[in-house]
């Protein structure tokens, strides 16, 4: 049975304190954009910046204990929009590696939750991502997965710290998948506004029918 809870604004005003540190964000960024036709996607303009940049400054902003960046060894156009953010740690993957290496790089080392953050979801706000770090603090045993307004599961989602050696473990293109399926009963869906956790544009029709919805 899938649990959904509603995030409310006044967790932007807690006044009690938080029992549990703040997980980290992991940002995965080293995909190749294969259907962008040459294009990259993580480097779109959005509000007159690159979407990596974008969404590595809202990272920034969402209160994480920590944020980290995988990218691809040669991708020196998207490593070059993240030169001056100096309190962020970026991860270089050898090229050609899967979904579940950059998962597992990104990470490493780690000894809290984590939010596993695709970087090419454009509509995703800052106070998405913190609402969803505020209430794994408040629920440091559930999964928590972002949700859009039809109940679609989407992204981002936080994984307990207890389950950072499963996801170590993972292989194929399949990311976080088999974790997700063993741990079901964990999942708590977190619904945030219009399809902000699912709208993801892999092609460059996807890019032009986004920017005419928000003309």
């Amino acid at each position: 049975m899938r649990t959904t809870v509603s995030p409310r604004s006044k967790f932007a005003n807690l006044a009690d304190p938080i029992p549990h540190k703040a997980p980290a964000i992991v940002v995965l960024a080293a995909g190749r954009s294969s259907r962008m036709r040459g294009r990259d996607k993580l480097l779109e303009d959005v509000d007159g910046q690159a979407l990596l940049r974008l969404m590595v400054a809202r990272a920034r902003k969402a209160g994480a204990s920590a944020v980290r960046v995988v990218l691809a060894e040669g991708q020196t156009d998207r490593a070059a929009e993240l030169r001056d953010f100096t309190d962020i740690e970026i991860i270089h993957l050898p090229a050609g590696r899967d979904m579940s290496d950059s998962l597992k790089a990104g990470i490493a080392g780690l000894d809290c939750a984590v939010m596993i953050l695709l970087a090419d979801l454009p509509d995703l706000t800052a106070h998405d991502l913190y609402l969803m770090l505020t209430f794994a603090q408040m629920h440091p045993d559930a999964i928590l997965r972002a949700a859009d307004n039809k109940g679609r599961a989407g992204h981002p989602i936080v994984f307990p710290r207890d389950l950072l050696p499963e996801l170590v473990k993972v292989t194929g293109d399949q990311g976080a998948r088999a974790v997700l399926e063993q741990h079901g009963a964990r999942i708590v869906h977190i619904p945030l506004p219009e399809t902000r956790a699912t709208t993801d544009l892999d092609t460059p029709e996807d890019w032009a029918a986004w920017r005419k919805s928000r003309a």
